[in-house]
């Protein structure tokens, strides 16, 4: 079958001949073209030149000795800042240490006590009153226990003596405390030294003069006190005062009056009997009670007289 026009492959050309005769003259190589290679600019280096050291002469061993000596005396001497700046640390720490406790035990005693302070555990639950003889204890509770509920450190002192300060029999009082809750008052009471007739009513009196009951008739065993105007503020009266304190239990028992115009001329009078005392002023009057005390003894029974004993050192009884 008959290929199609332009189908057929193409009929090779027939190589070219050489001519006879002729030899084929050789190729001249192609000279090849070298770039240029980039100069690369050399690094700049630098040549360090060790430094020559100089033999140093031999030392002598004296020298080398010292030398190490020093070296040595270094080292120790390091090694001793160095225990002493231990030793220094270590007694800051310490005094640090110790300063903390202190602060702690501090706070710790100051929160103890306002708790105490503060605390109901410690109020005010119980009050008792001893050393009364003509006071009702029940009368004094009564007029304190206003301060109940109140903590024992909180007490009002002021408020205390001036409901104490109601009660004339009281001379002085003390109070102590006593956890948890009690409070005990220790009173004493006035002691009348005598009694002065006024109004037609026996009054017994103090030392200072305060009136402490007052009855119709003369109560037995106390001396009638007789001072001008009966005046419990004079000079008088303060150096009868004086006497009567002066005088032992048992020679006070025999005292049935005393008088005074002035503050150096106290006489006494003797129960039954028309002896009496001239007792002068109140100086040496513990001395004079027991050269009184040697007179009674000796004229006791001797009949009326009195006993002069404003002079101790030279006292003496005259009859009549």
């Amino acid at each position: 079958m008959k290929r199609p026009a332009g189908f057929d492959a193409p009929a090779e050309a027939p190589a070219e001949r050489a001519p006879r005769g002729k030899t084929p003259a050789p190729e001249r190589p192609t000279p090849v073209r070298e770039k240029p290679a980039r100069e690369t600019p050399a690094r700049a280096t630098s040549v360090r030149e060790k430094p020559v050291r100089e033999k140093r002469p031999p030392r002598s061993s004296a020298a080398r000795l010292a030398t190490a000596e020093l070296r040595a005396a270094e080292r120790a001497r390091r090694r001793q800042e160095r225990l002493e700046l231990r030793r220094f640390t270590r007694r800051t720490r310490r005094r640090r240490i110790a300063w903390l406790i202190g602060v702690g035990l501090v706070v710790t005693l100051v929160g103890i006590s306002l708790g105490a302070v503060y605390s109901p555990l410690l109020a005010l639950r119980e009050i008792r009153v001893d050393g009364t003889v003509r006071l009702d204890p029940a009368q004094i509770v009564d007029a304190i226990d206003g301060q109940e509920g109140v903590p024992l450190a909180l007490l009002d002192e002021s408020r205390l003596r001036e409901e104490l300060g109601g009660f004339r029999l009281i001379r002085s009082y003390t109070t102590e405390i006593l956890p948890p809750g009690t409070l005990i008052v220790h009173v004493s009471e006035r002691t009348p030294i005598g009694s002065i007739l006024r109004g037609g009513s026996f009054e017994l009196v103090d030392a200072a003069g305060v009136m402490i009951d007052s009855t119709p008739e003369r109560t037995p065993g106390v001396p009638l006190i007789q001072v001008a105007d009966d005046d419990v503020e004079s000079a008088a009266y303060r150096s009868v005062a004086e006497v009567l304190l002066a005088l032992p239990p048992e020679l006070l028992a025999q005292v049935d009056t005393v008088v005074a115009s002035t503050r150096d001329d106290v006489t006494l009078g003797m129960v039954g009997s028309s002896q009496r005392v001239e007792w002068g002023g109140a100086e040496n009057s513990a001395h004079k009670a027991r050269v009184l005390a040697a007179l009674l003894a000796i004229h006791a029974g001797s009949g009326p007289g009195s006993y002069d004993v404003s002079a101790p050192g030279s006292a003496v009884f005259r009859k009549g």
